[in-house]
């Protein structure tokens, strides 16, 4: 395929900042609905949908019903992947995040396993895999919604905007269960409190379709229209032209995503259930962590503009290597101030790894394929990361649940990370017109 030069087009920066802030309302959604699952999982899931499992297998299953979501995700990297390169960014955007607020409000509807038997874990599935096939397509839409109404020069600024997403989402679920837990008793939360946070994603779903209806379609994205750029198969197109982009996208995506399955599901029941630590301080020191990344992942995304997306994201995973282990020989002396340091140092380090990411992956790839480049290394890396929690766990039972077992995780994210960082920063990025 030939390419045509690109046509001109006026920048400012008013509508840049506008666009990757209503983008980024769209990811705290999809961050809130699946942070509330997530924490719904480790408590709720297994007790109330795998009951004759037992306890073990019943844990085991709901951590499954995350990584469920999780597998279907390069399937919707694909589907919306093709519509965001060929009917549009803004379009594609609108569908992801009608698809995941109408999935989460009907699990809050989801009769339990003394109501239906396996009926509900049935339903439960289903909409497990709506919601997997909707975020395939939301994060790199909305990292090209942001970057693509941007010019170059602010571009891995912007590109790390629509991360605020993902600790604005795990803030506000966690204050929500919080709240209830504090308000609620024990019983009446495991018998209808629980679904209060699903409910919850139906107002919040129609802020997100206002935000992005009234946002245009990215000039980047007009520009491919307009100069007969669009391919018919955009991913096979993404694995002809970039096979080594790819595997290099994997992998730097692979702490970002895989420190937050680490830290907020697997962590939050391991801290309570071995390390003797209440739920409402875990997730209160959960809370503190993500209420940090509201300031560090913009600074961030400003030192990204300095040095290059691909040098940042290099440094988070060698600063997360080097303190994975004595966080978590630390953490095992179950004090508070110890736990919230965790979170904190443990949130930082890889949060400099995730500001940066969508920077570095749009510097991977060509803007006619773009989002479906995105969408499906993304979802990859999810993949592999939403087995994080299972596998860990399962890591702890063969080792007896040695201090050191998640740190032994973290410390393998962190070297894939750094390989394909270090790997991305060699590589000549790509125009925003490309």
């Amino acid at each position: 395929m030939t390419s045509a030069p690109p046509v001109p087009r006026p920048t400012t920066s008013a509508p840049a900042r506008r666009v990757a802030w209503a983008s980024m309302i769209g990811t705290s959604l999809e961050s809130f609905d699946f942070y509330v699952y997530a924490y719904f999982a480790a408590f709720f899931v297994g007790p109330l949908f795998f009951g004759p499992l037992g306890e073990v297998g019943g844990t085991l299953a709901s951590f499954s019903t995350i990584a469920l979501a999780f597998v279907v995700r390069p399937i919707g990297a694909i589907i919306f992947g093709h519509m965001g390169d060929r009917l549009g960014r803004r379009t594609t955007l609108l569908w992801t995040v009608g698809i995941m607020g109408v999935a989460t409000g009907l699990i809050g509807a989801l009769p339990t396993y003394a109501q239906a038997g396996w009926l509900g874990v049935v339903l439960l599935l289903v909409l497990r895999i709506a919601q997997g096939l909707s975020l395939g397509g939301e994060w790199g839409g909305s990292i090209l919604l942001a970057t693509e109404h941007s010019s170059p020069v602010k571009r891995a600024f912007y590109a790390a905007i629509p991360q605020l997403g993902s600790p604005v989402g795990s803030i506000l679920s966690a204050v929500v269960f919080i709240v209830m837990t504090f308000v609620l008793p024990a019983d009446q939360l495991a018998a209808w409190g629980w679904r209060i946070p699903f409910l919850l994603a139906v107002p919040l779903l129609l802020v997100s379709l206002y935000l992005r209806w009234s946002i245009d379609e990215t000039p980047v994205f007009e520009n491919v229209v307009a100069t007969g750029r669009r391919d018919r198969l955009p991913v096979l197109t993404m694995f002809r032209a970039r096979p080594a982009a790819v595997i290099i996208a994997i992998g730097a995506a692979l702490l970002g995503i895989g420190s937050y399955s680490l830290m907020n599901t697997y962590t939050i029941n391991y801290g309570v259930e071995r390390l003797g630590f209440s739920f409402q301080d875990l997730l209160v020191a959960t809370t503190i962590g993500a209420l940090l990344q509201l300031v560090t992942i913009p600074l961030f995304g400003a030192w990204a503009n300095r040095i290059g997306s691909a040098k940042v994201v290099a440094w988070g995973a060698l600063g997360t290597l080097l303190i994975t282990f004595p966080m978590y020989f630390l953490l095992q002396f179950a004090t508070f101030p110890i736990l919230v340091a965790t979170m904190i140092i443990g949130g930082i380090l890889p949060t400099m790894s995730w500001a940066a990411l969508g920077g570095l992956l749009s510097d991977l790839f060509p803007d006619h394929f773009r989002y479906s480049a995105l969408s499906l290394t993304y979802a990859i890396a999810a993949t592999i990361s939403g087995f994080v929690p299972l596998v860990t766990a399962a890591l702890g039972t063969q080792t007896a649940f040695a201090w050191w077992h998640p740190g032994v995780v973290l410390a393998v994210l962190s070297a894939l990370t750094l390989v394909a960082a270090w790997a991305a920063s060699r590589r000549r990025p790509e125009s925003i017109e490309a």
